[in-house]
């Protein structure tokens, strides 16, 4: 049986930190030992905290109990703020078994629903997760695109509604919300429109924290102007896949006889490096780090 591990962190004062001081914290989707190894060595470099973001289909693969212990020694070694996050997950008996191990930072991803089983949902999932000291993000609105394996279609996705965002909150008790403003998951065929002004009449009415997903392949200025609105989130998924397995790909085209994962797996950690650098600049949490020793 897996112990609990009481002293991995929450999310919470990440976000509650970078909402204070006006930043996003940068959310990374890792799969396996590798990526979070280029995530954790770019955010120390730059002194920037982070949030190790896992789908339900990453879990499936590496294993939850693997993952944790993981990240639990990754936070005893690393010197800046690191936390794991349940990303996109539906099955709220998965969300709460994880949590009962160790996880302190999950989102229950109910937004297929109509609005009062979203809302029922997510309640059930925030009263397990705050008796653990966990935060809990939900979505209200519908992104297009597909993450892991949730797919919804263009016609299907919807923007987040101002005043049902209120409602969601005061009923839910949710500790951050994910809000659809345009984005989507995945590679975008054109340059997204993002409705600044639905983000901003949001962030009016909402004291907790605003979280945006689909980020990869938007452009540094929109995101950027999306933090500056209120913003303190950035999940990135795709941006980082692309340059690892890439790089896979041009080392054995180059040396087609390789088998040494110690070999052809150095240029991927080293070409998704520069993109996590990148986000993390997007994102202006570079050198926020320092502000936890005096400010929180």
């Amino acid at each position: 049986m897996c112990k609990i591990r009481e002293y991995l962190p929450s999310s919470k004062e990440m976000l509650l930190n970078a909402q204070k001081y006006g930043y996003a914290v940068p959310a990374f989707n890792i799969h396996n030992l590798e990526t979070i190894q280029v995530v954790l060595e770019a955010a120390n470099d730059l002194k920037s905290p982070v949030i190790l973001a896992a789908t339900p289909s990453t879990v499936k693969y590496a294993g939850e109990s693997y993952l944790l212990t993981i990240i639990e020694k990754a936070n005893e070694i690393n010197n800046v703020p690191v936390t794991f996050h349940l990303d996109h997950h539906e099955n709220v008996e998965d969300i709460k078994r994880i949590i009962t191990i160790g996880c302190r930072s999950v989102m229950i991803d109910a937004s297929k629903y109509e609005f009062k089983e979203n809302v029922a949902i997510v309640k059930d999932v925030v009263d397990f997760a705050h008796r653990y000291g966990a935060t809990v993000e939900a979505e209200l609105g519908k992104l297009g695109g597909r993450e892991d394996d949730i797919i919804v279609d263009e016609k299907n996705s919807f923007l987040t509604d101002p005043k049902e965002a209120v409602e969601f909150v005061k009923m839910t008790g949710v500790d951050s919300l994910a809000v659809a403003i345009g984005t989507a998951h995945g590679l975008y065929k054109s340059e997204p429109k993002l409705d600044f002004e639905r983000l901003e009449e949001i962030r009016g009415l909402l004291d907790v924290p605003l979280v945006l997903h689909g980020a990869s392949g938007v452009p540094t200025e929109a995101v950027q102007k999306a933090i500056n609105l209120g913003i303190c989130k950035v999940n990135i998924a795709t941006e980082l896949k692309i340059p690892f397995s890439n790089a896979i790909k041009e080392y054995f085209k180059e040396h087609p006889d390789a088998s040494d994962p110690r070999e052809y797996l150095v240029p991927a950690k080293r070409a998704m490096y520069d993109v996590v650098v990148e986000k993390i600049k997007m994102c202006n949490s570079e050198n926020k780090a320092l502000s936890y020793s005096t400010n929180i």
